[in-house]
């Protein structure tokens, strides 16, 4: 048969794409895995950046208002003035 030749090609190449096939499925999980972790990390990640800045948040309004210092540019020089 001349034939058999082309179909043992044709089955040999199913079979390698086959396991290709599954090993990309196993790729794939890993990454989904991969993927999903980091999502986590990120997700504490920005838990804890909004914790630290609601405590910065929280300790500046602690501190004293301070007074505003304006500099006024005028032709004779240059005039300070405190501003509350």
């Amino acid at each position: 048969m001349a034939d058999t030749p082309q179909i043992e090609q044709l089955v040999e190449r199913v079979e390698r794409l086959l396991l290709r096939y599954d090993e990309l499925q196993r790729t794939n999980e890993l990454l989904t895995q991969h993927v999903d972790a980091l999502t986590l990390d990120r997700d504490s990640l920005k838990s804890r950046l909004s914790a630290a800045r609601a405590r910065v948040d929280g300790l500046l309004d602690r501190l004293p208002k301070a007074e505003v210092k304006t500099e006024v540019h005028g032709a004779s020089g240059t005039a300070t003035e405190n501003q509350k």
